[in-house]
């Protein structure tokens, strides 16, 4: 490949020096005479008699058919040029002249000058367009002068600086990656035994659960040379340029060995080969070479192969069986546990108040990743800056987690009197119909402050605990819970209002996935009717049945979500004076949290819970 480059550039300063030759040799030819002829002025023989009678003449150059003469007027001189005709008497007359110098040529310039303007400036001129063009298209075509050089980012523990204390809230793939940290510190106990050391490992979960910090943390506790690339580095349109690039960076891998390399976003080359025609056929070329190379190295020597992804599920088969990624390592969403530790870990990176409850804030941030906890962190130290205080208080914190989850506060808005109080009787609607039931969520926290996310208002509801598993009657009264605040502007306006269209929503989810994939409706058995892609992206869902059953699947949808409708709209007729009471509240208040919202509910005997 050396060879190649070298040969390459050869090439290049050829054509490079020919293009300077031609360029000069063209510049001197044509340009330099017209930019010479421009400075002399053309005139008529007469005029030239005139000035040899006026003796305004100083210099003359007679040639076979023009003659070149120089005028001096006031101390000014301007060179003319005229077309020569035979005069015998013409060179008796310029002798008789004795201050005209006219058997001299005349030097008009600097020999040095000449020699700069005609040959010197145009090599510069090309050899600065040549650098700006090069480095153009090196940009544009990725870098075609080092054709097959991967583009891997190499670290040691002191610049990654990350270890596994530094990740939290993963302890099962932290336990899964310790061997390989193990196997690299200790190889010969592994090989007396004949072990060999996985050739690859790969990292799948969500986006922000850590994989690519996982991956330095091995590195920094190995202590090893890291090589760091992404998967889109290696797509090129060149053909064979992705493929030469895996082949360098395995190169480089042996030869630091023993090393980790990480690919992160494999699926960006790893994707599945269909052989259908237009295919991607460099990429394919690219997955091929990946699929070499794992089996060509040794795995003895101490090279692993960390990668990372979203996607799994479109990894090509190839790329997953054993002996290639042997290992499948899940970084999956932390639970509560996994989350206050993740939350403590970033709060030592700052000044925090003694009697922070991690706890708290764990449980109010069901479903986020590592990435949003430590921005939930950060958002907290921003708003004590902005409150003027040294360090970070509960309440900061609790603000940051509602900032991340329904924005800032839009405290410029202008909301009228009436549409605050259909609000207020919205969001009470929620946490009233969530209250009287025995399988929901308690009310956290209720306001009718708008947020920049849109919301006019919210109601959070925390678990007191972690919950991995969801009944058929928790899933109804989530659903009842979601229809409360329809259901309270219907019981009190009569009408209603476009506030309900992101509860709708979430209802009709719910219930849909309560029929297709939960087996909970009436209708149905245990029968799969929706296929979910991208699990970790979003969870895209997809019927896999007929267009019949996907009609009878639409009626029991409906029928779940209006059985649960008509639930809230009874439990709020049944508690209707509360409603009025905590909505008035609500309204003086703006905000409320959980405590004040029972306490005024369980004031006086109310209905049995449904």
């Amino acid at each position: 490949m050396n060879e190649q480059r070298s040969n390459n550039n050869k090439k290049n300063y050829v054509i490079f020096a020919l293009i300077c030759v031609g360029l000069v040799i063209l510049f001197n030819a044509v340009l330099l005479p017209a930019v010479k002829k421009a400075q002399i002025k053309e005139t008529n023989y007469s005029f030239f008699l005139k000035q040899l009678e006026a003796g305004t003449i100083t210099q003359a150059e007679i040639k076979d058919d023009t003659i070149v003469f120089e005028v001096e007027d006031d101390g000014d001189s301007q060179l003319y040029s005229t077309v020569k005709i035979e005069d015998p008497d013409l060179v008796n007359r310029l002798h008789d002249n004795g201050q005209i110098d006219f058997t001299g040529k005349i030097e008009h310039e600097n020999p040095i000058v000449s020699f700069l303007f005609a040959w010197v400036l145009p090599i510069v001129l090309m050899i600065v367009l040549w650098n700006v063009l090069m480095r153009g298209m090196s940009k544009r075509m990725g870098n075609s002068m080092a054709f097959g050089k991967s583009n891997a980012k190499i670290y040691v523990k002191a610049q990654t600086g990350k270890t596994f204390s530094d990740v939290a809230g993963q302890d099962e793939a932290k336990e899964a990656l310790e061997e390989i940290v193990d196997f690299l510190h200790n190889p010969d106990k592994y090989a007396e035994i004949g072990a060999n050391l996985p050739k690859g490992a790969l990292l799948v979960g969500p986006p922000g659960t850590g994989k690519t910090l996982l991956a330095q943390a091995v590195a920094g506790e190995a202590n090893v040379p890291f090589f760091s690339i992404s998967g889109s580095e290696f797509v090129e349109m060149f053909v064979g340029m992705g493929a030469a690039k895996v082949r360098d960076l395995f190169k480089q891998a042996n030869e630091k060995a023993p090393c980790i390399v990480f690919i992160d976003e494999i699926d960006t080359i790893g994707k599945k080969r269909d052989g259908q025609l237009g295919g991607n056929d460099e990429r394919e070329q690219t997955l091929n070479q990946l699929l070499t190379e794992m089996d060509g190295f040794d795995g003895k020597k101490g090279v692993v192969i960390l990668a990372a992804t979203n996607r799994p599920e479109s990894l090509d088969p190839a790329l997953l069986r054993p002996g290639r990624f042997d290992r499948r390592i899940p970084a999956e969403l932390p639970d509560l546990a996994g989350r206050e530790s993740i939350l403590k870990v970033h709060a030592v990176k700052i000044k925090t108040e003694p009697d922070i409850d991690f706890n708290a804030i764990a449980r109010a941030t069901a479903g986020a990743s590592g990435a949003e906890l430590a921005n939930i962190v950060n958002e907290a130290a921003l708003r004590a800056v902005r409150n003027g205080r040294q360090t970070v208080t509960q309440s900061d914190l609790e603000e940051s987690v509602e900032v991340v989850i329904a924005g800032y506060q839009r405290k410029n808005a202008v909301i009228s009197q009436k549409e605050k109080e259909i609000i207020a009787y919205h969001e009470i609607g929620h946490a009233l119909v969530a209250a009287k039931q025995k399988d929901s969520a308690p009310v956290h926290k209720i306001t009718i402050i708008p947020r920049t996310s849109g919301a006019l208002g919210y109601t959070m509801q925390v678990d007191e605990g972690e919950k991995f598993l969801l009944t058929k009657e928790e899933a109804l009264a989530r659903i009842a819970t979601l229809t409360g605040g329809r259901s309270a502007e219907e019981l009190i306006f009569g009408t209603y209002t476009t506030g309900a269209s992101n509860d709708i929503e979430k209802a009709t989810k719910l219930a849909r996935a309560m029929v297709t994939r939960y087996g909970m409706s009436n209708g149905f058995d245990m029968v799969a009717l929706e296929t979910v892609t991208n699990q970790y992206l979003g969870g895209d869902a997809s019927l896999a049945c007929s267009p019949e059953t996907a009609s009878k699947i639409d009626e029991e949808v409906n029928s779940i979500v209006h059985s649960s409708h008509e639930k809230a709209k009874k439990l709020l007729s049944d508690n209707l004076d509360k409603l009025h009471e905590l909505a008035k509240y609500l309204l003086d208040k703006e905000t409320i949290t959980g405590e004040e919202f029972m306490d005024i509910l369980n004031k006086d005997p109310s209905p049995a819970a449904v």
